[in-house]
């Protein structure tokens, strides 16, 4: 294929060395004449491992080339990379500007090309921005998006030091488009990388980026307090990190990664609030850590608020329990939020099977009577009374039976969702869903 890359920084460079390598006809531009000369010399512009050599062979095979030249490089090429810089402001925000002045010259110039154009965002962009980045295009080329032209936000996954590998070597490729032609130019251009391709939407697949790097940035972090505790305790942080790692069961892999309700039951809030107390009395501080509970809160706070927006006054919750297969009710958000919304004066029916024989066996009763009766009343042997007398359904936990309780749900009731009990249902016009 013929490629242009605009930007020969990191990401730009990079690419452009891996795909020319790869049989593919490269053009990079940038309006850096030093940084074009050195492509063109067969030197690359940044310091990173291998990339001199593979730029020096691609040069010369003719494979590679650079230029200030965008006109050139556009009409000489059927797919353009988009891989310029997105600097952060003073206040945090992304400047973007690059990346809309580069969609203003890709406009200006398809006005003189006849032939299909598929751009791709490569650089790191805040939700939205290829939509921007489409209507830029579209008004400057005075060409109808999908059809003359379309867009693809392909967020990279490259490490400094080791990035020709990682590029290579991907975890997955992510391919968020909103033109079905571009998204098999892209898929193809692709095909031959052992990693799997995850065509989502594109604003997904630019959010994927940020959600990956903070997601890095929490884990050095949560190893760096974890490490400091260990220190003030004689403890080496590294063996203690190096055994948590080795978990793929819970501790690296999907269990925990599902957004929804607020954690709960008998040891997370309590092991939370142990570890920030004993960072406290080792005069330490372990911010991020602590930060957990108050985050916890917000999102009950988040459900509660949910429910109050919708204005009604009969609520009926599928599953009281912190999550499912259980009846602890211990430190359980449902019960927080099933609290507050009587405070607020709302009526509640509540089913919950596990919780019901608990009570019945007095596996759990001692609690249920005596801490949270007035809770306990509400209780009701089977999910029809429940359905029949609220206007509003909420599934509090992940409880196997509620799909199928669900589903005969009147169409006139809402039901807001907390765990994501069923992906089939998220379509349905009576349905809400606390973070999705």
């Amino acid at each position: 294929m013929n490629i242009s890359v605009f930007g020969l920084g990191y990401v730009g460079a990079v690419c452009c060395a891996s795909f020319a390598e790869r049989g593919h006809q490269v053009i990079g531009v940038d309006v850096n004449q030093a940084k074009v000369d050195l492509i063109n010399a067969g030197t690359s512009p940044i310091v990173e491992k291998g990339l001199d050599p593979l730029i020096e062979k691609n040069v010369k095979r003719k494979s590679l080339r650079a230029t200030t030249n965008a006109k050139e490089a556009i009409l000489n090429s059927e797919i353009t990379f988009i891989c310029v810089g997105t600097p952060s402001q003073s206040n945090g925000r992304i400047d973007l500007s690059y990346i809309f002045k580069v969609s203003q010259q890709i406009g200006e110039i398809l006005q003189e090309k006849d032939t299909f154009h598929t751009i791709v965002i490569r650089s790191t962009v805040t939700p939205g921005t290829q939509d921007r980045c489409m209507q830029i295009v579209a008004d400057f080329s005075g060409k109808k998006a999908n059809e003359k032209f379309g867009f693809v936000a392909n967020p990279e996954f490259l490490r400094e030091g080791t990035a020709l590998w990682d590029f290579d070597n991907p975890p997955y490729t992510v391919v968020g488009a909103s033109c079905p032609r571009s998204e098999k130019v892209i898929q193809e251009l692709y095909k031959d990388l052992d990693a799997p391709i995850f065509s989502i939407k594109p604003k997904e697949a630019e959010m994927i980026k940020y959600a990956n790097n903070n997601f890095h940035a929490l884990k050095v972090t949560f190893a760096n307090e974890i490490g400091n505790i260990c220190k003030a305790l004689g403890i080496d942080g590294h063996k203690v990190m190096e055994i948590v790692t080795k978990d793929s069961k819970l501790n690296l892999s999907p269990y925990y990664m599902k957004p929804g309700f607020a954690y709960g039951g008998s040891c997370l809030p309590k092991d939370v609030r142990g570890l920030s107390y004993l960072a406290k009395s080792l005069d330490l501080e372990v911010p991020m850590l602590a930060s957990l509970e108050k985050s916890n809160h917000y999102q009950i706070q988040k459900g509660i608020k949910l429910i109050l927006d919708s204005d009604a006054k009969k609520v009926g919750i599928l599953g009281m329990a912190f999550k499912a297969g259980t009846d602890d009710l211990r430190e359980s958000p449902m019960v927080i939020l099933i609290e507050t919304l009587l405070g607020k004066g709302l009526e509640i029916s509540i089913y919950d099977a596990n919780v019901h024989l608990s009570s019945l066996l007095g596996k759990n009763k001692d609690y249920i009577t005596g801490h949270i009766p007035h809770i306990y009343k509400l209780l009701k042997p089977n999910y029809e009374e429940v359905i029949s007398e609220s206007d509003l359904i909420v599934v509090g936990n992940k409880t196997e039976e509620f799909k199928d309780i669900l589903q005969k749900v009147p169409g006139e009731k809402t039901i807001i969702d907390l765990v994501r009990i069923d992906d089939s249902l998220i379509t349905a016009k009576n349905y809400v869903g606390i973070c999705w």
